[in-house]
């Protein structure tokens, strides 16, 4: 199978492959859409099984991204990165470094950030080779690590789903099903206890998972066992695809609402959720508040000022009524949500592809 004839290749604009002999580097950057500006993602550093693998996962990622910046209304286009290799046992500094030589060839059609198995250290060593990457935590206009902000926009659309699906204000009564507690998912639990929520949770890494336990009073489980806990809603903050044929008759929650990319293994998953009443809340808009975090550095270097969190506010705080509108067509339309997201990002990114043709 060719790159063109790939699955998840959707007219992406560039991929790009780097290798690095002296670090080890292995590392493909997707670029999806610059129609709406630079592409903006973040990398994530996996053990992938294959090379196969790590592409079928950056295209997936990078269209992800292109979407999610069109929702939340940035003017930012996707793209994303992936290296290769075992972030526990791989990472040098050198080969962070590397990657951000392999950035800045690019010449700024593409910024990196944070992501799975990537932490802000990381990005700081990537920056002293390139200015293009983001998600930095010294500087005025720094931004520091988006994973506060992408849970707090997860925690607003849980709340958002409670008011719908249980007629309540907060979480309390309600058992929520987490997999994975790591950066993301472990500022998640916080905030979902805090508000009143049950917990039963899992991650592979034991030690993480009995930190966050501790101060959650939650329950864990084994990885693969998440899937049949008794649970209203069901929090997916790991790796993507997730909801498969095989995990879907194990879950019984009435929503899902969680900050990993990708959860859906296949549309067609989405409208079965639909059709048998579970509310799916589509990933890559909930999960848009890191996004908005990093779009603020950005800003803040584009116009030499320094970092607004007023302006993160505000976007977020749009973000979350854009997605109260997407569950309100999809009930006035009987159509899945993840339809009619797709459908408000894909006729951002025309517009704006049309705007820069008639400009040209």
């Amino acid at each position: 199978m060719t790159l063109f004839d790939s699955p998840s290749f959707a007219n992406h604009e560039g991929v790009h492959a780097f290798f690095d002999e002296k670090t080890g580097l292995k590392a493909i950057v997707a670029v999806h859409s610059t129609a709406r500006g630079p592409a903006v993602g973040g990398t994530r550093m996996w053990s992938y099984g294959s090379a196969a693998e790590a592409l079928e996962d950056v295209l997936r990622l990078s269209r992800g991204m292109s979407y999610k910046n069109a929702i939340a209304d940035l003017e930012m286009g996707g793209g994303k990165s992936v290296i290769i290799g075992d972030s526990r046992t791989q990472k040098t500094p050198e080969l962070f470094r590397a990657f951000g030589r392999a950035v800045d060839t690019l010449g700024g059609i593409y910024y990196a950030a944070e992501d799975v198995g990537v932490s802000v250290a990381d990005i700081a060593e990537a920056r002293k080779e390139t200015t293009r990457v983001l998600g930095l935590k010294d500087g005025p206009e720094a931004s520091g690590d988006p994973s506060p902000v992408t849970a707090e926009g997860v925690y607003r659309s849980t709340l958002a789903v409670a008011r719908r699906l249980f007629r309540q204000d907060d979480l309390t009564g309600l058992t929520i099903a987490v997999q994975g507690v790591g950066h993301v998912g472990g500022y998640l639990a916080d905030k979902l206890a805090a508000a009143g929520a049950k917990l039963v949770m899992t991650d592979v890494n034991a030690a993480v998972l009995a930190e966050v336990a501790a101060r959650t009073g939650a329950q864990t489980v084994a990885p693969d066992a998440i899937y049949d806990v008794k649970a209203d809603i069901y929090a997916p903050c790991a790796l993507g695809a997730t909801l498969n044929p095989q995990t879907l008759e194990r879950i019984s929650a009435r929503a899902v609402v969680g900050a990993a990319n990708n959860q859906l293994a296949t549309p067609e998953i989405g409208r079965i959720l639909f059709e048998r009443g579970v509310l799916y809340a589509p990933d890559y808009v909930v999960n848009g508040g890191g996004i908005i975090n990093v779009a603020a550095e950005m800003n803040a270097r584009q116009t030499r000022g320094a970092f607004d969190p007023n302006w993160v506010e505000m976007k977020l705080a749009r973000l979350i009524e854009t997605f109260e509108e997407i569950l309100e067509r999809s009930a006035a339309e009987t159509r899945p949500t993840h339809e009619i997201a797709d459908a408000i990002a894909e006729a951002r990114i025309a517009g704006a592809r049309e705007e820069r043709r008639k400009a040209a």
